[in-house]
């Protein structure tokens, strides 16, 4: 990585990964926390056991204890027979359990007490089972108002900020984008055994400039269209996603809204509008008259008091 940022976030991430203690990652979504976490995992004297990534968010409730813990047989209507935990599944190695804050609060005292003994129960177990995992967290933002709100125990919450780690979304850090888009150019291309597709000097500053609200993850989905779909051809301008082509078409500077005030009369704001317009379409005119609503001429009568 070329950014400040991120080679900081590195280096932290070098010196505390070898010491077995409790990490969480705090940044947007998309911003490659588990890329991170798996790191962390790969520098670290557990890099030879597994490395288990659980999703907080996608499991039902209901099942959640179950997926974190394990079963026993007969333990629940379906429980046909034993099975293990992520925590046991992990023993040995590295646990990630993304967006901790969207962990449901009757699980939560069962973690803690796994982190200050690492023992635990299967569901309907009478049997305490040890499991040597390290933890890693993540959370799309910090958790102290998950705390107030009381959605989040405030006993888990200073147990698990050990190391705390900000992971800074893409717009940020926008001197990583080159290198990741080579990254995922050539990754991409070899998983789907497609030659790379071709991308010029004025497809990357479109790139560039894009401010890449899905972060990283958004950003491999694009590359990865182009893999597909323009295989050792070059890419266009065309070829980039909506979102992607009207960020590029809005020129510089082009206001989002403008504020009318009420003391003004109606030509005054009529002329403000026209103005807003104009600068939005570049100062073409049709397009300008098209999007109003209203005639070019209108637009010309107009446009000689327009700065």
């Amino acid at each position: 990585m070329q950014s400040t940022a991120m080679r900081r976030l590195d280096q932290t991430l070098l010196m505390v990964a070898p010491k077995d203690v409790i990490i969480t990652l705090i940044g947007e979504s998309g911003t490659g926390k588990e890329v991170l976490a798996r790191r962390v995992h790969e520098v670290s004297n557990r890099r030879r056991g597994p490395f288990v990534p659980i999703n907080c968010a996608a499991i039902p409730e209901a099942l959640f204890e179950s997926e974190l813990f394990g079963h026993e047989k007969g333990a629940f209507t379906g429980a046909s027979e034993r099975a293990r935990g992520k925590i046991e599944s992990a023993s040995g190695g590295t646990l990630f359990l993304d967006e901790i804050g969207e962990m449901p609060l009757a699980v939560q005292p069962k973690l803690l007490r796994f982190l200050e003994n690492r023992r635990f129960m299967r569901v309907g177990g009478a049997t305490k089972i040890e499991a040597d995992v390290r933890l890693v967290f993540a959370t799309l933002r910090p958790l102290e108002e998950e705390v107030q709100q009381g959605r989040f125990r405030a006993d888990l919450y200073y147990r698990i900020q050990g190391i705390t780690l900000h992971v800074p979304p893409l717009r940020e850090r926008k001197a990583d984008l080159p290198h990741l888009v080579d990254q995922f150019v050539a990754q991409l291309s070899a998983r789907h055994g497609n030659a790379p597709p071709k991308l010029g000097r004025k497809l990357r500053e479109v790139l560039a400039a894009y401010p890449w609200p899905g972060n990283v993850r958004e950003l491999r989905n694009v590359i990865e269209r182009f893999c597909l779909l323009r295989a050792g051809k070059s890419v266009r301008l065309v070829d980039l996603p909506d979102a992607v082509q009207k960020a590029a078409s809005a020129p510089a500077g082009a206001p989002d809204s403008i504020r009318l005030e009420l003391h003004q009369t109606l030509e005054a704001m009529n002329e403000q509008i026209i103005a807003a317009v104009l600068a939005a379409e570049g100062g073409n005119r049709t397009r300008a008259a098209q999007r109003l609503g209203i005639s070019i001429r209108t637009i010309q009568r107009h446009a000689t008091r327009v700065p």
